[in-house]
């Protein structure tokens, strides 16, 4: 799975919590360390799956992993943000 395959656990823990407060400053939201890692591993997987399924751009090293899993964070917490209006 794309972050974990190619970079290990440690990495995709470190570029996940990177990720989650990346994501955080660009929805404006606010969360502790460990939300933004959950959203973070969370966001690599959906970002990885876009990437590679949707989209066809493969991810390659640490900082591919690093934009698609911010890219996929934001989308998540975009829609985390639709279903807590209603």
């Amino acid at each position: 799975m794309g972050i974990f395959e190619t970079n290990g656990w440690l990495v995709a823990i470190i570029v996940g919590i990177a990720a989650g407060w990346i994501a955080e400053q660009v929805t404006g939201r606010r969360h502790g360390i460990l939300t933004n890692l959950i959203v973070g591993l969370l966001g690599a997987i959906l970002g990885w799956w876009l990437s590679e399924n949707v989209l066809g751009i493969p991810i390659t090293g640490w900082l591919g992993s690093l934009v698609a899993a911010t890219g996929g964070a934001v989308v998540l917490l975009f829609i985390f943000g639709l279903i807590r209006r209603r």
